[in-house]
This record gives C-alpha cells, structure tokens and sequence, in this order.
C-alpha cells in the first residue's frame, strides 16, 4: 500500500512559497543600501553608480528619508544628449577688480561650479492612500518580495519603522539566491 501523504502532495503543484522555503529578505545577504543625496551632483551619481555597477539608486532627503530614485542609464542617456548639465563653469572675480598684491593686480577667478543635481532627474517615490507603501524589511519572506518586484524593478528594503534604508534588492538578487540553494 502507497503512502497517501506522500502521493498527496507530490500531486499538489509547487506554491511560489514553498520555492524560497521559508527565507526571509535577510537570507538573500545583499549588501549595504547605497543612497545619494538629494543635493548630489550628477556627474558624482553617475561616476558612483558605475564605480559600484548599480542601475538605480535610492535619493535620500536631508533627514535620510526615501524620495525617490535615480534610473542611472537614463540619466548618464539625458546628460550625453545635453538635456542634464554636468557642470558648467562660472568664473567671477573677487570683489572690486582684484587687488593689488606685491605690485600686481591680483585678477584670480573663483571657479564655482553650477551643476544639476539628483533632485531634479528622479523618480519620486508616490505617497498616496490610492497607492500605499509596501514595507520591505529583512523579516519580509520572500515569497512577498517576489510578488513586489512584478510590479517594479527593485525593493528598498528599511527597518520597521521606514528610518533607514538598509538594501536594496531586485529580481536578479532573488535568482542568485534560488541558483545557489539549487532551490
């Protein structure tokens, strides 16, 4: 005689919760979130995102909470089509017409830099009770983390209370994780 609960559930197809076992955000091991500035300057965002190879980046305001983010092939496409400054320089002179210093005129010009900022070429994150926040913390199981991702390219994933950004994750994390399990 077969074994009725053996039979029962190789009969039962696989849930997408049963695929990742039990596993939690915190089981996928991503490495600390990576955040800007809203003041950053484009060009630093650019050359940062390359130096750490990431597509997107969370855009944090001045009290680290999460506004939007940066599409970096986007903007890297803006800034090489002329539509974002990358810094143009704006030279002034000191106040008057420089002074005169060991029997020169002292015509130094200050370089100051007028550059774009992040601010301007993110996405904002919507904030509405049409669109509620969905909270993505380590203890997130990630069969819930999967079903967020078909609706966006990655997860900022925060403590309980939404204070800090703690990683940021995406559907390629969760096959890395699926590949090396051999889940």
């Amino acid at each position: 005689m077969s074994d009725p609960a053996a039979s029962s559930s190789s009969a039962q197809p696989q849930t997408p919760g049963d695929k990742y076992r039990g596993a939690v955000v915190e089981d996928l091991q991503l490495a600390p979130a990576f955040c800007l500035p809203f003041t950053e300057s484009i060009s630093r965002a650019i050359d940062l995102a390359y130096e750490r190879d990431f597509s997107h980046i969370p855009v944090l305001d001045k009290s680290r909470k999460p506004l939007g983010y940066v599409d970096v092939a986007a903007l890297k496409q803006k800034w090489e089509a002329g539509q974002a400054s990358p810094g143009s320089r704006v030279f002034d002179r000191p106040s008057g017409h420089g002074q005169i210093v060991g029997g020169y005129r002292d015509v130094r010009l200050h370089l100051t830099l007028n550059e774009d900022k992040v601010s301007q070429y993110m996405t904002k994150f919507r904030r509405s009770s049409k669109e509620p926040y969905t909270l993505i913390t380590p203890l997130t199981p990630l069969s819930d983390l999967e079903e967020f991702l078909k609706a966006t390219v990655f997860a900022l994933v925060t403590d309980g209370s939404r204070k800090f950004v703690l990683g940021v994750a995406t559907s390629h994390d969760l096959e890395n994780f699926v590949s090396r399990r051999g889940l």
